[in-house]
């Protein structure tokens, strides 16, 4: 009896201690309230347009209008993107242990379920004194930078020049093709994070996903043999990253070069040959997450960025550049630069406030295009009903002058596809009141 007793303990600690060393942590954010946004976009063609959308602009097609548009609904969100995800981890012994997450986006205010978001998926190894790999699709170093050095922590509203996440809160259209500072996550990537020595913790990640495709075709005796190169399609890149903490001072440095590269050569033996460099990307940044559509585009960005805790409030000073170029015509290229400064801080234990203001240029894809200056600036305030729960309210501000753009003003232009230049002047803001509870 008293060695069954034994081995009941025994198997029941053996148990615990298997327990403790492998967990799965289900998680997620769920964000709604009510969101508002106006804007206003002035056309300041000579002639009348036969289009009327111009990178994200949706502009009147007659020659200095202004078309105001406004926004008003129970929306979700507006100050951190819904979300569920599960991450675990297992101790593997000697210092090491393996890990993974799979996060999907919510959508609480949508009646349907829509299909699995792919936010992050990915599995990783970690050793104790190294550091931490892993493969799959990530947040990139800029984002994961942003993250911590962000005076609005990401939220989705109008008002930021660095995050300008708006499609999310489910405000569209105010910012014409600016909206994008920078891509945030890129799906087959191997990245790498080491300890942190000395304040300094360094950050590295590789994209790879090449494809490259032949076809013999055999044909019957007598006739010539046919070869089709299919060609390559190349997504390619790479991005490294460095954070120093000192004390109360944060500074954080990344660099990512991401490229898209698609050639197609078909060759008959004996016969012509034929050969294309690829579509020319149409004037959309190289966006990397999920499908990666992006075509023939080099697209390269550097973040910055500083803060400091004075206790009562935290500083933040942040920088981005971000420059993207068609690989198949350099002639055409888009960027765009930031700068921004902002605070956070505790008014009392359970009112968080802060604010932010920044300028930049943006320069629209094409050929020797007019640079475009805009600023913005936002408020904002949390009010913790608990660790997990708070109300808050955002409100922001975008203003932007002299955007150039592309337009066919003809239906003969329309048919010949050619096109002239025109410029427009956005203004716009949005707000929300809200709940959100993060678990």
């Amino acid at each position: 009896m008293k060695k069954s007793l034994l081995a009941v303990a025994a198997i029941g600690a053996f148990a615990s201690a298997a327990q403790a060393q492998s967990s799965v942590t289900v998680y997620g954010i769920l964000d709604v309230g009510y969101v508002g946004a106006n804007s206003s976009v002035v056309n300041s063609n000579t002639a009348a347009t036969a289009t009327t959308s111009n990178y994200g602009l949706t502009t009147s097609s007659y020659p200095g209008s202004t078309l105001k548009t406004t926004q008003g609904f129970l929306g979700q969100s507006a100050e951190q993107t819904s979300r569920l995800g599960f991450k675990g981890n297992e101790d593997l012994g000697g210092g090491a242990s393996a890990f993974f997450t799979i996060e999907t986006g919510m959508s609480p205010n949508s009646s349907t379920v829509s299909a699995f978001n792919n936010r992050q998926a990915f599995v990783g190894i970690k050793k104790n004194g190294l550091g931490d790999f892993a493969i799959g699709t990530q947040y990139q170093p800029i984002h994961i930078a942003v993250s911590k050095t962000d005076p609005g922590a990401q939220n989705n509203m109008t008002g930021s020049v660095i995050y300008t996440g708006q499609a999310d809160s489910g405000v569209t259209g105010n910012v014409g093709g600016n909206t994008a500072a920078y891509q945030s996550r890129t799906s087959n990537a191997i990245t790498f994070n080491s300890e942190t020595m000395a304040g300094i913790q360094g950050h590295a990640m590789a994209i790879l996903n090449n494809s490259n495709s032949t076809t013999l075709n055999n044909t019957t005796a007598g006739q010539t043999q046919n070869v089709s190169t299919g060609g390559n399609v190349n997504t390619t890149g790479w991005a490294l990253g460095a954070d120093y903490t000192l004390g109360k001072l944060f500074a954080t440095a990344n660099y990512t070069a991401l490229k898209q590269l698609t050639t197609t050569t078909n060759q008959t033996f004996g016969g012509t040959l034929a050969s294309s460099a690829g579509t020319t990307n149409t004037g959309a940044w190289a966006l990397w997450s999920g499908a990666q559509t992006a075509t023939n585009v080099q697209d390269n960005t550097i973040y910055g960025a500083v803060t400091y805790d004075f206790g009562i409030l935290k500083a933040y000073a942040n920088y981005i550049n971000r420059n993207a170029s068609d690989t198949a015509n350099t002639s055409y290229k888009q960027k765009r630069s930031a700068q921004q400064i902002g605070v956070r801080g505790y008014i009392t234990p359970t009112v968080e406030a802060w604010a932010s203001g920044g300028t930049g240029t943006f320069t629209p894809y094409g050929v020797n295009q007019a640079n475009a200056r805009f600023n913005a600036w936002q408020l904002g305030s949390n009010y913790w009903l608990s660790k997990r729960t708070n109300l808050y309210a955002i409100y922001g501000q975008y203003a932007q002058s002299n955007a150039a753009f592309v337009v066919q003003t003809t239906a003969a232009q329309v048919a010949a596809g050619t096109s002239t230049t025109g410029n427009t002047s956005v203004n716009a803001n949005s707000y929300a009141v809200g709940v959100r509870h993060t678990f």
